[in-house]
């Protein structure tokens, strides 16, 4: 993950009193200046989708075997074996390994596995999905590619995929955010009044709701769980938080076990959102981009997507300093070196839905 933009554009300020939004800064010289928010600047958009369109089927096959193949300047190499010895095959654009004889393509043995779409299409599916900074549903995706809703919905979990299984491991460290947030399992009230009942109780819930619980380190990375209740972070933040690592968290109850493993924080919300270095304001950031991707996106996230969705937030939050370029590479690169998917590949065939 790149470091922030340290040198973002500036503005000069006006000094008649008009008012201009944003952060007001004083340069060597004694001028005023307001400093663009580094989503607005143009290091931020190095990433240009029209151009991965207009490009040939060769030259994005091209791209692909460069980000694939990087150490040996895009030559292909068995997915198999790993020999470098190949001859393609007349009649199908394919590749038969001398060593092994196995056939393979660009894709073989990538997440992309046995891909109908061509590469200039993923990539822009891949560009299109980067560019989205609170998702991208795949029902306007499946419109902007003319693409089946199926195609575009199973390529989008892929490179969900990609990014979980390439994100940094590790345990946290420094300063710790812990914190939880349910989504899904909305019950519709009855019609009339009298006979709607009082959905905070278990009995009248349907046992779909799930918790969200958020690691997040501040400066660094953010890890997720996904549970029925928010007390399975205390499991979790013990499996993923580093020894001697300081733990923010709110009042409620279930934290209080924390504090025999991590010197923690605790802030009263009903009081303030920080106080005395206490808060976790970073963990209700990322709850936000996620409320925002349910709301205005994707417009149900639950079930056995939750955690997809989750991960891609947690990706987007981290990177969110990064030119879209840079994350459009991430996630190709990401792509090019996961396996085939055992729950994506052939996802549609089982009827899964």
């Amino acid at each position: 993950m790149g470091p922030p933009n340290k040198s973002p554009f500036s503005v000069k300020i006006p000094l008649d009193g008009d008012s201009v939004n944003g952060h007001i800064q004083i340069t060597k010289n004694g001028d005023y200046e307001m400093a663009q928010h580094f989503l607005l600047s143009p290091a931020a958009k190095t990433l240009s989708l029209a151009k991965i369109l207009r490009m040939s089927d060769q030259d994005a096959e091209k791209a692909f075997r460069m980000i694939r193949w990087a150490d040996t300047d895009g030559e292909p190499v068995c997915p198999e074996c790993g020999c470098l010895e190949h001859y393609n095959l007349k009649s199908r654009p394919v590749w038969k390994c001398k060593g092994c004889s196995k056939q393979f393509s660009r894709t073989s043995g990538t997440i992309f596995h046995s891909r109908k779409l061509s590469i200039r299409d993923i990539l822009g599916a891949i560009a299109i999905f980067t560019n989205g900074a609170k998702g991208y549903s795949a029902l306007q995706l499946s419109r902007d590619l003319d693409i089946d809703y199926k195609t575009a919905f199973v390529l989008l979990h892929k490179c969900r995929e990609a990014i979980g299984l390439a994100r940094d491991a590790g345990a946290l460290s420094g300063d710790v955010e812990v914190d939880g947030a349910y989504f899904g399992g909305y019950v519709k009230p009855a019609n009339k009044r009298e006979d709607r009942k009082d959905r905070r109780k278990k009995i009248h819930q349907s046992g779909k709701r799930q918790v969200v619980v958020v690691m997040r380190e501040r400066g660094g990375r953010t890890l997720t769980h996904v549970g029925v209740s928010e007390a399975e972070g205390v499991a979790a933040a013990k499996a993923n938080v580093a020894t001697g690592a300081t733990v923010h968290a709110d009042e409620a109850s279930h934290w209080d076990k924390l504090a025999a493993h991590f010197p923690i924080k605790r802030i009263n919300h009903q009081k303030a959102y920080s106080l005395d270095g206490a808060c976790t304001n970073q963990a209700e950031s990322f709850f936000s981009r996620v409320r925002r991707a349910e709301i205005g996106t994707h417009h149900h996230i639950a079930g056995k997507y939750l955690a997809a969705y989750a991960g891609e937030m947690a990706w987007r939050e981290d990177a969110r300093r990064v030119a879209n370029g840079s994350q459009f590479a991430m996630i190709v690169s990401a792509a090019a070196i996961a396996p085939k998917s055992d729950v994506w590949c052939g996802y549609w065939q089982r009827q899964q839905a």
